[in-house]
């Protein structure tokens, strides 16, 4: 079998993350052709299936469907779906490759579109500077150019437990495993992007299937890419997989904060340093987990690869100008950079429903909030007023809170029922409030215990409704509610824009933002994080514990040497931010202030046992 290589002549320097359950389930479509990668997530198999038959439809393709009666239908639904998207890309790219007079502007445009320092586009600009040879450039373009991957995601710990009949079906029929095992089976040649934590039993699930490993040149069929937030897990998971044989070949460094979707905050450390320290380690990382591997695949009888196996770096999460793109690029040398919430307003590149758009173009920083909705426990990006949280508030008013959660993905609480209930559900948020009826707890510690339980919010139906209304689809089973999960920096994006516009801004063309307040990607993080500390001393001040000090106290900490870091990077770098680095640089000192005087009162609330019986000795005397 040829494996695509798709590190080969690589387009473009950014690629568009996974964005909720269904903004990106059909990107693949929109964009590969023009060489740019992107992700699909396999939350929602039933999702997959609604997709798939509206394009069989609209492309006149014969549709035969997947129930959910037969066995292993969630992997089955997920192959299938990849299989169709690979080979719709397929035909567009072929499409695309095979140049006629017809598509010479369609073929310059993209050219021009790729970053100036691009070897593909000083190659195709001196090929045509003299005259455009027809036959010459199919050519060249057919060992040339190659289509952005189709990439999946798979949220880690979102794997619950399945039933047929009454009884509990093995392990692998998990929705992560099945999720997992539906993109082995395919014939993609892509990445697998694991997200929100280590999972030591799905990631030993990997090692049967054969695609995962490397041949003696290196070739990986289906690539393992970390999701991580700092160097030591990036490390710990690394070599987990090479104990088993399996190479991750990228590391995909996300803002803890700011970020769209499930926000996973680190203990206060910044993106610059834990950039940093990936760049300072690399060599060290691919040479120490190399070891391991090459061990474990002798032990197993595996093909070991010729030489060592290359690793990628890439990062995401905040980034929204040109000259944040290039400063990563170059002075993290990083691989790739994710650009994900703009797109969000790119109908060519995403499938978000009109109405949601107008409200992102509306949305403002107050819109944009970390809420505590998310079943799973995490903090979560969400836009202030989106239709899902309207639908939900009604229902609390109306006396009937919850969902009567219709998908069950995340029904992963085992407090009520063996099977799990989602925390978001009807019946899980009805036995929780008559818990608090029959708990005698204060009006105050009621009203607060009574939020906490019904702001959680349906959003396994929520994130994929609006690709349904995107694509003229029906939504009778799922209703209208539409929940959205942008990143912090939308809120400096407020237009609709065509791929070409966000492309062009993205590579320093041109500039879609007309505000000039935005604060550059790192200061944005550091308030965003200083806030996260402010309100997690607010929840606790009144009955802080020991543990609760230290930590907020070290996370305190971090942060400090976050911004001491950032007071020498910005105060030596050169040939950027120049017209940035004073305000820059002043706005580390403001929030250095704010920092200091937090970190003042955290040290000055908790009391020790022992101090307590010391002053009440000197009030006695």
């Amino acid at each position: 079998m040829v494996i695509k290589d798709f590190e080969m002549q690589k387009s473009h320097s950014f690629h568009i993350p996974v964005m909720g359950i269904g903004y990106t389930i059909d990107t693949p479509l929109k964009v590969s052709h023009y060489g740019i990668d992107s992700v699909i997530s396999l939350v929602d198999d039933a999702l997959l299936e609604k997709i798939r038959k509206s394009y069989s439809e609209r492309l006149e393709i014969p549709f035969q469907e997947i129930s959910d009666k037969i066995d292993d239908f969630r992997a089955k639904r997920i192959t299938t779906y990849l299989n169709f998207i690979n080979e719709q890309v397929d035909k567009k790219f072929e499409e695309f490759k095979t140049a006629t007079l017809s598509k010479k502007n369609e073929l310059v445009e993209y050219f021009n579109s790729l970053p100036d320092s691009s070897t593909l586009k000083k190659e195709f600009n001196t090929l045509t500077e003299r005259y455009f040879n027809l036959h010459d450039i199919r050519s060249w373009l057919k060992e040339n150019l190659s289509q952005g991957s189709i990439d999946v995601n798979i949220m880690t710990k979102v794997d619950k437990d399945n039933y047929s009949k009454g009884e509990k079906l093995p392990v692998e029929y998990n929705d992560a495993h099945a999720a997992l095992r539906g993109y082995a089976n395919s014939n993609l040649c892509s990445s697998i992007i694991l997200s929100a934590g280590m999972n030591p039993r799905l990631y030993s699930y990997i090692e049967n299937f054969d695609d995962f490993f490397p041949d003696e040149n290196g070739n990986i069929k289906k690539k393992i890419v970390l999701k991580v937030s700092d160097y030591r897990s990036a490390l710990i998971q690394g070599k987990f997989f090479a104990k088993k044989g399996l190479w991750v070949s990228e590391y995909r460094i996300e803002s803890g904060l700011n970020c769209g979707g499930h926000a996973f905050a680190t203990d206060g450390f910044l993106m610059g340093p834990i950039l940093e320290e990936f760049k300072k380690n690399r060599k060290e990382l691919i040479e120490s987990v190399n070891q391991i591997l090459v061990k474990a695949l002798e032990s197993k009888n595996r093909t070991v690869p010729k030489e060592e196996l290359p690793l990628k770096i890439t990062a995401q999460g905040g980034v929204g100008t040109a000259e944040e793109h290039d400063f990563l690029l170059e002075h993290y040398e990083i691989d790739s950079v994710g650009w994900g919430t703009p797109f969000l307003l790119v109908p060519e590149a995403t499938s978000v429903d009109e109405p949601t758009i107008d409200r992102l173009i509306d949305a403002k920083e107050d819109d944009l909030y970390l809420s505590n909705i998310s079943p799973l426990g995490v903090p979560f990006n969400s836009l202030r007023g989106n239709t899902k949280d309207l639908e939900k508030l009604t229902l609390i008013n109306e006396g009937k809170p919850g969902s009567n959660c219709p998908k069950r993905y995340v029904a992963l609480n085992n407090e009520f029922h063996e099977r799990g209930l989602c925390t978001a559900s009807s019946a899980y948020q009805k036995k929780k409030l008559q818990q608090l009826d029959e708990s005698g707890v204060t009006a105050k510690d009621y009203f607060r215990k009574f939020r906490q339980i019904v702001d959680k919010g349906c959003i396994c139906v929520g994130l994929g409704t609006s690709a349904l209304i995107a694509n003229n689809i029906e939504t009778d089973k799922e209703g209208s509610g539409v929940s959205i999960c942008p990143s912090p920096n939308l809120a400096y994006f407020s237009k609709k824009m065509n791929l070409k516009e966000l492309v062009d801004h993205i590579y320093g063309r041109t500039n879609v933002i007309s505000r000039n307040d935005r604060p550059n990607m790192f200061i944005k993080e550091l308030k965003i994080y200083i806030d996260y500390l402010k309100n997690k001393y607010e929840d606790t001040k009144d009955e802080m514990t020991q543990k609760q000090e230290k930590y907020l106290l070290t996370f305190s900490e971090n942060l400090q040497n976050g911004i001491n870091y950032y007071n020498e990077l910005f105060s030596n770098v050169k040939d950027k931010f120049t017209e940035t680095k004073e305000d820059i640089l002043k706005q580390l000192s403001t929030n250095q202030s704010v920092l200091n005087s937090l970190n003042s009162e955290i040290e000055n609330t908790f009391v020790p046992e022992k101090k307590v019986v010391e002053l009440k000795a000197e009030v006695e005397v």
